[in-house]
């Protein structure tokens, strides 16, 4: 049995994500406030896309009317796009209405219990679940860099998490989102998803779904909509990742580079923070609580709130020859995908380590990958090549 974790510990991990300064207006725990930038309705339009996006989805087979239409009804999948340099994501004024956004499904990726084994007999014991805890109101005063990821795959509209995090290259402007590989491109059988975009802040207020009808865009996307103009994931993922995670899992992880809505404020500033990224973080053994954040969507959640587990992690082994991955205990479902895992860093403030890749079908548990030299690679590519944008 694992020993008691310190509340201390727990409790000061949870108190350095609490944000004291964003670009908010004032408020309180269900205080009926909102972000200053929330005054205007999104006013997204244009293409993100290169000026010669027509010719390049052309070149390969597809019809530009219909590939921002989602492209997906009677659509030959060999024309997927799945190479790394093939990522193209033309902007859709107005597709991510609330309605649609309350309609996205979840990819969870489930695995049985024994599939978790990897063989090599290094998987620390399943840990006991945590139940998931809703994260306080509103919001932006507590976790303002934590948000939802939604896109279009064959399957529909689907949604996952993701975190806004600091851009090296660019202080203080960042328009970077951490999130999963699987919320970007489905892995060794196929590719790039669509209209993909970031919503910070996702329903600020934690309202219901019945609260929510006829909502107005202010309400579920306080910040606005930020579509992706580049998106990068690994190899690992790209090559081998699976229905349930496969041998991809422990590289699951994906960097988008979004566009400001007015082509001014940074992602960063719009929301008034973000989080370093830990590509050193220490093993598991040697890391006193860790903490998963998302908006899970699958039952019994509905994915309108904001919840958080922290555990003490353990490890998990998927496969021979692959790194060993992050485990917490966690009733989050799918939807939580793609969220940040936080701890505190030397300074006291919270940092991402690992995001959310897979779970079992039980639903007790989360597992994430252990960020090193080869997801720095791909961050470090990413702001040098578009975080100045």
């Amino acid at each position: 049995m694992r020993s008691i974790r310190p509340l201390l510990a727990v409790s000061g991990l949870a108190a350095a994500l609490a944000l004291t300064a964003t670009a908010c207006g004032p408020g309180g725990d269900g205080a009926d406030s909102k972000p200053s930038a929330s005054d205007s309705a999104p006013t997204s339009g244009g293409s993100s896309g290169p000026s010669d996006l027509a010719d390049t989805l052309k070149k390969h087979g597809v019809d530009l009317d219909k590939y921002k239409n989602g492209g997906w009804k009677n659509w030959d999948k060999d024309t997927w796009l799945r190479e790394a340099k093939d990522f193209v994501n033309p902007e859709i004024a107005g597709l991510w209405k609330p309605d649609r956004m309350k309609s996205a499904k979840d990819p969870q990726k489930t695995m049985a219990a024994g599939d978790a084994s990897g063989g090599t007999g290094i998987s620390d014991p399943e840990p006991a679940p945590v139940r998931a805890v809703q994260e306080k109101l509103p919001y932006h005063n507590y976790a303002a860099p934590v948000g939802k990821v939604f896109f279009d795959s064959p399957e529909g509209p689907m949604v996952c998490s993701g975190t806004v995090v600091k851009d090296p290259a660019h202080p203080g402007r960042s328009n970077m989102v951490w999130t999963a590989g699987h919320c970007v491109h489905q892995g060794g059988s196929g590719g790039w998803y669509r209209n993909i975009a970031f919503v910070p802040s996702y329903n600020d207020q934690g309202k219901s779904a019945a609260a929510l009808n006829n909502a107005r865009p202010q309400q579920i996307a306080p910040y606005g909509v930020f579509w992706a103009d580049w998106a990068s994931t690994s190899g690992e993922w790209i090559n081998n990742g699976g229905p349930t995670g496969g041998t991809g899992a422990p590289y699951d992880y994906a960097v988008l580079h979004v566009k400001p809505e007015n082509g001014t404020k940074s992602l960063e500033e719009t929301v008034g923070n973000a989080l370093t990224v830990n590509f050193s973080a220490p093993k598991a053994h040697s890391v006193a609580s860790m903490g998963a954040w998302g908006y899970p969507a699958a039952p019994p959640y509905d994915g309108l709130q904001m919840f958080k587990c922290v555990d003490r992690p353990g490890q998990l082994s998927i496969s021979p020859g692959t790194p060993a991955m992050y485990r917490i205990g966690c009733t989050m479902t799918g939807g939580s995908s793609g969220g940040g895992w936080f701890m505190n860093g030397p300074d006291g403030k919270a940092q991402l380590v690992s995001n959310t890749s897979i779970g079992p079908v039980t639903s007790g548990w989360l597992a994430g990958p252990q960020l090193g030299a080869g997801a720095k690679a791909l961050f470090d590519s990413m702001s040098a090549k578009y975080g100045g944008r």
